[in-house]
C-alpha cells in the first residue's frame, strides 16, 4: 500500500464512525465553495459528493466519497472505513437508488445499482488500484461492502 494511502486508511480508522460523519460534513461546503479544489481528493483517490434521500427522515444527505470513473458512470464502495455499519448513504442508495452526484462543479442526477459477480470483483481490484485502502477496510469488517455503480440519468 502506497505511503500516502496509509495514511489516510488508518486516520480514517482512527477517526472511527462519529469522526469520519464529522468529517464529511466539514468537507461538503469546503467542496462546493472550492468546486473541489479543496476536498476533492483523498490522497490521489477523486472525491465526489453523493446526495441521497434518507431511507427514514425523507431528507437529501450529502456526503463525500471515493469514485472511480467508469467510463460516463462513477463506481463508489459502502466501505465507511471498514467500520461494523455500512454507512448511511449506501443503506439510503439501496432503498432509492435515484440520487445526485457532484464532481467539481457539475451536478446530475444519477441511479444507482449494486455491482456483483465478475463486474464487482474486476470494479473493486480497480477501485482498489487507485486508492488501495479498500482491502484493509474489507479485512476489518464481516459484512459485506456494497459496491455501487452510479449511472447519469442525462447528459453531462
Amino acid at each position: 500500500m502506497p505511503s500516502g494511502d496509509r495514511f489516510y486508511s488508518r486516520m480514517s480508522q482512527l477517526l472511527g464512525a462519529t469522526g469520519l460523519r464529522w468529517t464529511g460534513k466539514l468537507n461538503v461546503p469546503l467542496y462546493r465553495l472550492s468546486g473541489g479544489r479543496i476536498g476533492g481528493k483523498v490522497n490521489q483517490a477523486p472525491v465526489l459528493l453523493l446526495t441521497t434521500t434518507g431511507r427514514k427522515s425523507g431528507r437529501q444527505r450529502t456526503a463525500p466519497v471515493v469514485y472511480l470513473a467508469e467510463g460516463d458512470d462513477y463506481v463508489v464502495i459502502g466501505s465507511n472505513a471498514g467500520h461494523s455499519s455500512a454507512p448511511a448513504w449506501s443503506l439510503n442508495l439501496k432503498a432509492k437508488p435515484e440520487a445526485e452526484v457532484e464532481v467539481g462543479r457539475r451536478r446530475f442526477p444519477v441511479r444507482a445499482r449494486v455491482a456483483e459477480g465478475e463486474e464487482r470483483a474486476d470494479l473493486w481490484r480497480r477501485h482498489n488500484e487507485q486508492y488501495s485502502g479498500f482491502d484493509e477496510y474489507e479485512a476489518r469488517t464481516d459484512r459485506d461492502i456494497a459496491l455501487f455503480v452510479l449511472e447519469p440519468l442525462a447528459p453531462r
